[in-house]
């Protein structure tokens, strides 16, 4: 069975919970990515922030880019996927958060992120559209 860890967009950058906004929008810019783990102090991870968190969770309520740090956007505990877990567990954990990406951990380590496109290539063709379907819906 396929693993995260063979799948997984390796080396996954991340930015501090004291960064602000901005740098993050930049920094999701310049790697051409959708989605930044955020580490705390202790360089554990506490969530993950996407553009669309940006846009809607900075500029649609008129915050500053500039001054908002993205640890507070950070909501709950991160939803990850472990190094290890098989094709069939990214799967369910995907449909299960409705989240597009998950970061990927080795204990307690990032070691990298898989996306919906990876988990779908690695899954039977069935598997992959009951994912997106399931993604797709509210």
């Amino acid at each position: 069975m396929i693993t995260a860890r063979e799948i997984m967009t390796g080396g996954a950058h991340r930015i501090g919970a004291h960064e602000t906004a901005l740098a993050a929008a930049r920094k999701l810019k310049d790697l051409q990515v959708g989605a930044l783990p955020i580490c705390g102090d202790d360089n554990r991870l506490i969530g993950v922030i996407t553009d669309r968190d940006i846009v809607v969770k900075v500029l649609g309520t008129g915050l500053d880019p500039s001054e908002v740090e993205v640890g507070t956007l950070a909501q709950g505990e991160a939803v990850t996927i472990g190094a290890d877990d098989d094709a069939d567990e990214i799967f369910a954990t995907l449909a299960e958060h409705k989240v597009r990406r998950l970061p990927v951990i080795d204990g307690t380590d990032l070691v990298g992120m898989v996306a919906l496109a990876d988990a779908a290539r690695a899954l039977k063709a069935p598997e992959a559209g009951r994912l997106i379907e399931a993604l797709s819906t509210d």
